[in-house]
C-alpha cells in the first residue's frame, strides 16, 4: 500500500498492510510479516511507509496458497461490539451472518461450503474450536479493539496449525502487542436497543528495563434483543505483555477472559413465520405453577420449547484463553518457537425450561427412571413441575506447540509438534423455578435438585478426554533468486477419543468407548514471481476432521461393550488452489480457482432448541469455484475494495439413512453454500474524516440436503463514517464514529443447520436483524 497524498488519521499508520508489502518485496512470508506487524502496529515510535490497499480489507500476500487478511484499519471502522465472523463478511469465500446487529449474540459462517466446525480457528496460535464438537463461538474470543489482524486460508490449512478438525482451511486472530508509549484509551459506544459498550485500555509503555511492556483492557457491553424480550451482557478482560531481549529473542503472552449472559434469539420454520410473523419470539409471560395438592396429580402448563418463557432461555458462559509465545535463536540460522496455552470454559446451552415428572428420576439400582422426588412440596410424587435444566459444558484444555526453523543453502526447514489433552465434561443438572419464572441459579451450579440417593439429576452425563498430537514438517525451497518458491510439507495429526457415559436420566446404561484417528496429510505449494508486480501460485493439500464426540452418545451395550451403529469415519478433503496476484503501487488483486474433493463428508445438524446435535455422513461432495478480490491505493481520497466468489457444490452420493431408507441427495447442492457471493466497499477519506458505503450480496442457497427448500438471495448495505477532532492538552485523537447496518431494512433468513435432510424434517431459520445505528467516541489520555 502506498501512503496517501492526504495523510490518514484512521487508524494507526503502522498497519500490517504497510509492513506486509515491504517484507513481501524482500521475500519474507506473510506469516512472518504478521509477526512483525504484531510487534509494531501498536507502537507510534516506528514509522513505516507502505501501500494502502482496500482500506484494511486486503493486504499484499506472498503465501503459495489462497489467503485473505484484514487489518486493524478495517476493524476500527466496524461496530466495536462486532465479532470475528462479522469482520470477515466481505471476503469472497466467506458466507457469514449474525444473529443480531450488535454481534453480541453470535453468528454462523461457511467458507467455500465448509461449516464453521470444519474450519480451524486460532487466536495467537491457540486452537479455539470446541474440543468436542469443533463448534466456534465468535462472540467470546477477544475485544475487537485489541485485534490487529484476522486472516483466512481458504483451502490449505497451515502446516503448523494445531488442528484436528479442519477440512476447510482455517482462520486466525492476532491480537495487538502492548504499545511502546504509555497511554490510557477510552471508548464509549451507544446505539439502539439500549446498546452500550464501555472499553478501557491502559498501556504501560516501555518499562524501566527498556525491554518490556504491558497492557490491560476491560469492556462491558450490553444490548436488548431485536425481537422479543431479553438481552445480552458481556464483560471482557484482555491482558498482554511482551519482552524483547534482542532482535531474535522475545517472550509475549495474553490472557483473554470472557463472561457473558445471553438470552437465545428464537429460530422458527416457515410455517411458524407465516403464522406468527417476522418479529415473533419466546413467550413474555410465565405460565406459572399449578397450586400443589397433596395426593392429587397436577401438571404445570408447559408450552412447546419454541414458546418457552424468555427468562428461561439464558445461556451464561465463562471462558479463559491464556497463552505465551517464546522465540529464541539457538544458532546463526536456527530459531525455536514455543507456544504453551491453557483454555478453560464453563457454561450452559439451549433453553432451560423443562417439565419434569416427579416420579421419573433415575434409580441407580434398577437403571430405570422410576425414583420419585417431591418437587413442589405437596408431599407426593405425582406431579409434573417446570424446572430449569440445560446442557452444561466444562472444559479444561492445556496444550503446547513447539517448532524449530533452520535455514541453509536454498532451504528453510520448519519442523515441530503439537500436543493437547482436553477434558470435556457435558452434563445436565436442574434447579427449581420460582413463581415468577426465574431459575434458582442460571449457571445451574447452586441448588441442584438431587435424586433420592443424594446424587444430582442429570439429563446427560458425559466425559470426553480428547488427546491430540501432531507432527509437522515443511521445506520452503527458494529457486531462481527467489522468483520461484516451493513448499513441500506434511502434518500427521492423531486424536484419541476416550468417551464415558455415566448413568443419567437421559441414558441409564453406563459405558466407555475409545476411538483413535490418524492421517498423513501432505501439502505442496508453489509461488512464481513473474515480475515485481505479478505472481502466480498453486497449492494442493489434504485435510482431515475427526468425528465430533457426540457420535458416541446413547449407545447400546452388548456383552459389556458399547456398539456404534455406524462407525463414522474421519472426514477428509483434497483442496486445490491455482491463483494469480497483481500487486502494484496502484492496484492489488488476487484471483483464485479452486476444487475441493470430499471423502466421507460429515454434515452436522445443531438444534438450538433442544441443544442437541446429530451427524449425517453424506459421502462424497465436490465443490468448484473461483474467487476474486481487489483493492486500490487511494486516489484523491477515494479507495475501493471489491470481491466476488462463485461456488458450485455437488453431493455425489445418495444419503443412506438406514438399511431400508435412502434419501435422493446425489446431484444436489450442499446447504448453506450460496453459488454467488459479492462484496463492495467504497470510501472517501481526508486527514480528519472518512465516509464509506459497503454492500454484501448473498445469492440463493439450499436449506436441505435434498434441495426441497430454498433460501432467497439478499443484499445488505451498511454505512460508516468518522471524524477526528483536534488534539487538546488532555486528550489525543478524540474520534467520533457512526455505524449503520442493514441500511435499507432488508428482511432475510439463514438456516440454523447444514444437515436437514428435507423440508419435512423442519428447517429452522435465524432471521436478519433490521436497520441498526450506533455511535462511538474514543480518545487517548
Amino acid at each position: 500500500m502506498k501512503q496517501s497524498t492526504k495523510p490518514s488519521a484512521f487508524p494507526s499508520r503502522l498497519s500490517m498492510v504497510a509492513i506486509a508489502c515491504q517484507l513481501a518485496c524482500m521475500g519474507i512470508s506473510t506469516a512472518q510479516a504478521q509477526e512483525v506487524s504484531n510487534e509494531q502496529t501498536s507502537s507510534t515510535q516506528v514509522t513505516i511507509t507502505g501501500k494502502k490497499v482496500g482500506m484494511g480489507l486486503m493486504v499484499q500476500e506472498n503465501a503459495p496458497k489462497a489467503r485473505s487478511t484484514i487489518t486493524a484499519e478495517e476493524l476500527a471502522k466496524q461496530r466495536p461490539t462486532g465479532n470475528a465472523y462479522e469482520a470477515l463478511e466481505l471476503m469472497p469465500a466467506v458466507n457469514s451472518y449474525n444473529y443480531d446487529a450488535t454481534g453480541l449474540f453470535g453468528g454462523g459462517l461457511t467458507l467455500r461450503g465448509f461449516n464453521s466446525d470444519q474450519i480451524g480457528a486460532t487466536i495467537n496460535g491457540v486452537p479455539v474450536n470446541d474440543s468436542g464438537s469443533f463448534s466456534v463461538y465468535p462472540q467470546e474470543f477477544v475485544d475487537q479493539e485489541n485485534t490487529c489482524t484476522q486472516f483466512v486460508t481458504q483451502g490449505s490449512t497451515d502446516v503448523d496449525s494445531p488442528q484436528i478438525g479442519a477440512t476447510g482451511g482455517n482462520f486466525g486472530i492476532t491480537t495487538c502487542d502492548p504499545s511502546k508509549e504509555k497511554r490510557f484509551r477510552v471508548m464509549q459506544t451507544v446505539g439502539g436497543l439500549n446498546l452500550s459498550k464501555t472499553y478501557l485500555r491502559y498501556d504501560t509503555g516501555m518499562l524501566s528495563d527498556n525491554r518490556s511492556r504491558l497492557f490491560i483492557s476491560y469492556s462491558h457491553a450490553q444490548a436488548d434483543k431485536w425481537k422479543g424480550e431479553g438481552e445480552a451482557k458481556r464483560d471482557h478482560v484482555d491482558f498482554g505483555f511482551r519482552t524483547d531481549f534482542d532482535k531474535f529473542n522475545s517472550v509475549s503472552g495474553t490472557i483473554l477472559y470472557n463472561r457473558a449472559i445471553n438470552q437465545n434469539i428464537s429460530t422458527f420454520n416457515l410455517a411458524d413465520l407465516a403464522k406468527n410473523g417476522y418479529y415473533y419470539d419466546y413467550a413474555t409471560t410465565f405460565t406459572g405453577h399449578v397450586p400443589p395438592t397433596p395426593g392429587k396429580a397436577g401438571s404445570d402448563a408447559n408450552p412447546a420449547f419454541a414458546d418457552a418463557y424468555y427468562q428461561l432461555t439464558k445461556n451464561p458462559f465463562e471462558n479463559v484463553i491464556a497463552s505465551a509465545t517464546a522465540k529464541f535463536r539457538i544458532g546463526e540460522n536456527t530459531d525455536v518457537k514455543i507456544i504453551p496455552y491453557y483454555w478453560y470454559g464453563y457454561g450452559t446451552g439451549g433453553n432451560q425450561q423443562r417439565l419434569q415428572t416427579e416420579s421419573a428420576f433415575l434409580n441407580p439400582v434398577t437403571g430405570k427412571n422410576t425414583a420419585g422426588v417431591d418437587l413442589n412440596g405437596d408431599g407426593d410424587t405425582l406431579d409434573k413441575v417446570i424446572v430449569a435444566n440445560s446442557s452444561v459444558t466444562r472444559t479444561n484444555r492445556p496444550g503446547i506447540t513447539a517448532s524449530v526453523t533452520h535455514t541453509f543453502d536454498i532451504h528453510q526447514v520448519l519442523a515441530g509438534f503439537w500436543y493437547e489433552r482436553a477434558t470435556h465434561e457435558q452434563f445436565g443438572p436442574m434447579v427449581a423455578v420460582d413463581a415468577n419464572g426465574n431459575a434458582a441459579d442460571i449457571w445451574l451450579k447452586d441448588g441442584r435438585i438431587n435424586r433420592p440417593n443424594g446424587t444430582p439429576f442429570q439429563s446427560r452425563d458425559w466425559k470426553t478426554i480428547s488427546t491430540a498430537y501432531q507432527f509437522f514438517a515443511q521445506d520452503t525451497i527458494s529457486l531462481m533468486n527467489d522468483k520461484l518458491s516451493v513448499n513441500v510439507g506434511v502434518r500427521v495429526p492423531t486424536m484419541k477419543r476416550d468417551f464415558t457415559n455415566y448413568a443419567s436420566e437421559g441414558w441409564a446404561t453406563p459405558y466407555n468407548i475409545e476411538k483413535s484417528y490418524s492421517e498423513v496429510l501432505p501439502q505442496l505449494g508453489a509461488r512464481y514471481q513473474i515480475d515485481n508486480s505479478n505472481q502466480v501460485f498453486a497449492s494442493l493439500a489434504k485435510n482431515m476432521k475427526v468425528p465430533p464426540n457426540f457420535v458416541y452418545s446413547n449407545l447400546a451395550v452388548v456383552n459389556g461393550v458399547a456398539v456404534l451403529p455406524v462407525d463414522v469415519k474421519a472426514e477428509t478433503s483434497y483442496n486445490l488452489d491455482i491463483g494469480y496476484r497483481h500487486q502494484s503501487d496502484k492496484l492489488t488483486a488476487q484471483a483464485t480457482v479452486y476444487s475441493v474433493d470430499f471423502r466421507d463428508r460429515q454434515a452436522t445438524a445443531y438444534d438450538p432448541i433442544s441443544n442437541t446435535s446429530s451427524l449425517s455422513n453424506v459421502g462424497k461432495v465436490k465443490t468448484q469455484g473461483f474467487e476474486l478480490e481487489l483493492g486500490n491505493t487511494p486516489v484523491n481520497g477515494w479507495s475501493f475494495y471489491g470481491s466476488v466468489g462463485y461456488a458450485n457444490s455437488e453431493i455425489k452420493d445418495n444419503l443412506v439413512v438406514s438399511k431400508t431408507l435412502t434419501q435422493p441427495t446425489a446431484g444436489k447442492k450442499m446447504p448453506l453454500t450460496p453459488e454467488w457471493k459479492a462484496g463492495l466497499s467504497a470510501q472517501y477519506e481526508t486527514a480528519v474524516w472518512y465516509a464509506r458505503l459497503k454492500t454484501k450480496y448473498t445469492s440463493s442457497q439450499q436449506a436441505t440436503l435434498v434441495n426441497d427448500e430454498e433460501v432467497p438471495a439478499y443484499t445488505l448495505v451498511g454505512f460508516d463514517a468518522g471524524y477526528q477532532f483536534p488534539n487538546t492538552s488532555w486528550i489525543k485523537k478524540p474520534t467520533l464514529r457512526l455505524s449503520i447496518s442493514n441500511l435499507f431494512n432488508e428482511k432475510y433468513r439463514n438456516p440454523s443447520s447444514q444437515s436437514k435432510v428435507n423440508a419435512a424434517a423442519g428447517v429452522f431459520y435465524y432471521l436478519g436483524a433490521p436497520r441498526f445505528t450506533s455511535v462511538t467516541f474514543s480518545g487517548d489520555f
